[in-house]
């Protein structure tokens, strides 16, 4: 009897314990808090700054009718992968990849902006012009890039052909590395990876993307056509939170570097620095921006038939953001 006691006594004790870590578990976890039955939306990213008002929309959760699940990437091949088979809804990404991607048959609508600016052309210390890049390795992240555009018209523009630097894709977190080891004499990339070469005195700014194309798109927001169509209001709303988030993220105070520091793993120097290059408050997809990125991928033979505006890019959504 005293045995069955004992027993009793060791299982009740099992059992307040377990319930006393799950309900421990649920007031921090913020995936414990996804409201069952809601629609998740899925949005892959890649941890840059150009993804900001995605963090600080995720962080804010002040959307009502979906649960809202960012999914991390390590690269943009496969990031692509998972948005062209439909592993997510949609994602923060570079243009010019869902471009690619829309003209091979896959259903995608550019509906944002992630950013604007924010490209730097930054350079090892001994460089002091374009013109002392000749016949080096210059890193950029994909050959069907905004930043391989922005490497071609800076060599245009100051008296250079594109073959005269050894133009070499990399992926963006191994370049700081790479500039610091002599391995390339510069690089064109997303945020923070510029800066952080600047902050530790390791590279320079040669030049900002607006010195050399202004109002340039690098990276937008992509929804799959079918949730846009299936999901009009889920759709909607996320985008108006979108939008929202945007205007939080142009603040750039001390709330912002909090929420997207849980997104990117950088030093406060560093996101300040790029915060300085980038800006979040006007996201909508203009033509105009849009065809001369068009009449680029055209120029340098990297896309025969972009999609044209109205085929791609979808305004509809970020018209209608309240």
């Amino acid at each position: 009897m005293k045995k069955l006691y004992k027993n009793y006594i060791l299982l009740m004790l099992v059992f307040f314990m377990t319930f006393s870590l799950s309900a421990c578990g649920s007031g921090t976890n913020k995936q414990s808090s996804v409201d069952i039955g809601k629609r998740t939306v899925k949005i892959g990213y890649l941890p840059i700054t150009h993804a900001v008002p995605l963090y600080i929309e995720k962080e804010m959760e002040q959307y009502k009718g979906f649960n809202l699940e960012l999914v991390k990437f390590g690269s943009w091949p496969e990031l692509m992968d998972a948005l062209n088979t439909g592993r997510i809804d949609g994602a923060s990404v570079l243009v010019t990849l869902a471009m690619k991607a829309k003209e091979q048959g896959i259903d995608l609508s550019a509906v944002a902006l992630g950013h604007r600016d924010g490209n730097v052309f930054v350079v090892g210390n001994d460089v002091n012009s374009a013109e002392d890049l000749k016949g080096k390795n210059f890193a950029i992240p994909h050959k069907f890039s905004t930043h391989n555009i922005l490497l071609y018209q800076m060599l245009k523009q100051n008296g250079l052909k594109y073959e005269d630097v050894k133009a070499i894709e990399m992926p963006p977190a191994e370049m700081p590395a790479a500039l610091s080891e002599g391995r390339i004499a510069g690089y064109v990339v997303a945020e923070p990876f510029g800066a952080i070469s600047v902050s530790i005195d390791k590279g320079k700014v040669l030049f900002q993307d607006q010195d050399i194309w202004k109002d340039s798109i690098d990276c937008t927001l992509v929804l799959r056509n079918d949730f846009i169509k299936k999901e009009s209001k889920i759709a909607q709303e996320f985008v108006n939170q979108y939008v929202r988030a945007g205007e939080m993220a142009e603040l750039k105070d001390e709330h912002t570097h909090e929420m997207s520091s849980k997104y990117m793993k950088v030093e406060k120097d560093v996101l300040d620095l790029s915060f300085q290059w980038i800006s979040y408050d006007d996201l909508k997809i203009k033509e105009e921006e849009y065809e001369e990125l068009r009449n680029n991928l055209k120029e340098m033979g990297l896309m025969e038939n972009p999609p044209a505006y109205s085929e791609f890019v979808d305004h509809s959504l970020i018209d209608k953001a309240k």
